[in-house]
């Protein structure tokens, strides 16, 4: 199966076959419709459908076409601003932060194993300290995580061990996060996919949504079609469309792009990376890498400040990647992809409710898998009758950009700036 957006990713070149969903045409009806074929609303559908409900989801390119199927493949605990979330919701926050941390994880978990999904999953994730400034950061953090008593299996990993841990002298220390990992996010959505229409959900691809209304009867209105149900799910990074004010200014395009080499000798795989971690790095503007299942290099970022697309993306990256690991300057680049990821100011994912039985969420800010995952679990349980965490994410105090649709590259790009040079102080 190629689909359009991924035609040069790595992760469409080792796709799993799943038959193409047809176009919506006519009316249908169901209990929930949802918007979007990423991880978010595919991890809605099948939430909801495990939970009896009748599902449709409509997506207007092909599933997976999105950020979902071409990300980094870190499947890493917890969401982005976590610190935001306390910061306005104190002690509330704090344990709501600590509960959710690896729900994600543990539908990841269920749904590789109760579905079949040939994803790649391995454990194994590491952040890593780019200044010395940084690892106190890290050990403070640690500390925290042992207090609160959910950091128990995490590792530090000071500076003068770095070398055993990664084939790089680089970094100034970092810690391990056992429980958290990686995989081939396209397959894994898929996999999701095809698990979600065997047990009944109708998928529609190539399905665009022109309008929809919530209410006492909400509709969705396709290019070709329209879906009337009791509850609507906008999932994932709808950005400003539907005219929706709520949305308008919430949450802003920026690129991240990713290189993957051809496969690497066994030898030289384990040089670089022994133990076969997904890393990250501790700058705001982050590198991030991990080793194929085929032992390929895919390392990725934004390395492109003005949202605009490099000319030459393995030319814009590949420097990084040498300059971490010396030893992959011979390696030939076979792949190199990228595309938008939705920001949201405070980094905070934003979910609520729109209209009566209309609902939003997304807006992972680089953390998707996970947080796609767990912010459909927040929702689902809201529509099913327990609000309590949903209630606390609909608190958040969310900054909007205005004119983002005007000048929101030209912000975006100075706001990039600031954090890239504030990293490298």
């Amino acid at each position: 199966m190629t689909l359009n957006t991924h035609t040069h990713s790595y992760y469409a070149a080792t796709a799993n076959a799943l038959e193409p969903f047809p176009v919506l045409e006519g009316t249908v009806t169901a209990d929930v419709c949802v918007v979007g074929g990423g991880f978010s609303g595919v991890a809605a559908a099948l939430l909801m459908a495990e939970r009896g409900r009748s599902v449709v989801l409509v997506e207007a390119d092909r599933i997976g076409s999105g950020a979902s199927g071409r990300s980094g493949g870190q499947l890493i605990g917890g969401i982005s601003g976590e610190a935001e979330i306390i910061r306005q919701l104190g002690p509330s926050g704090a344990k709501l932060v600590r509960d959710i941390r690896y729900i994600g994880h543990e539908i990841v978990d269920r749904w590789v194993t109760r579905y079949s999904i040939a994803c790649d999953w391995k454990r194994g994730w590491m952040e890593v300290a780019t200044r010395p400034r940084h690892m106190q950061a890290l050990r403070t953090y640690v500390d925290e995580r042992r207090r609160e008593g959910d950091g128990a299996d995490l590792k530090i990993v000071e500076p003068e061990e770095i070398g055993r841990v990664l084939g790089t002298s680089a970094y100034h220390g970092g810690y391990i996060d056992p429980s958290s990992g990686h995989l081939h996010p396209l397959n894994l959505c898929l996999g999701e996919a095809r698990a979600a229409a065997d047990i009944g959900v109708r998928i529609f691809e190539r399905s665009r949504v022109l309008s929809l209304g919530g209410g006492a009867r909400p509709w969705v209105q396709t290019e070709r079609g329209r879906v009337e149900a009791r509850i609507v799910i906008l999932a994932g990074e709808i950005f400003d469309r539907f005219g929706k004010p709520k949305l308008s200014g919430l949450m802003l395009p920026t690129g991240s792009y990713i290189i993957a080499t051809e496969p690497l000798s066994e030898g030289l795989a384990t040089e670089i990376n022994p133990q076969d971690l997904a890393v990250a790095d501790s700058n705001v503007v982050v590198d991030y890498f991990r080793m194929s299942a085929d032992r390929r290099m895919l390392f990725g970022g934004r390395c492109n400040y003005s949202n605009r697309d490099p000319k030459d993306i393995a030319g814009s990256i590949r420097p990084r990647m040498i300059q971490i690991f010396p030893q992959l300057r011979d390696a030939k680049i076979d792949f190199a992809w990228g595309g938008r990821i939705g920001i949201v100011i405070n980094r905070v994912p934003a979910m609520g409710r729109l209209e009566p039985n209309l609902y939003h969420f997304g807006g992972y800010s680089g953390h998707g898998i996970s947080a796609s995952h767990i912010a459909a679990s927040i929702v689902c349980d809201a529509i099913s009758g327990t609000t309590e965490r949903f209630d606390l994410f609909d608190r958040i105090r969310h900054r909007h950009l205005p004119f983002s649709g005007q000048f929101g590259n030209e912000m975006l790009a100075l706001g990039m700036l600031y954090y890239r040079m504030r990293d490298l102080i």
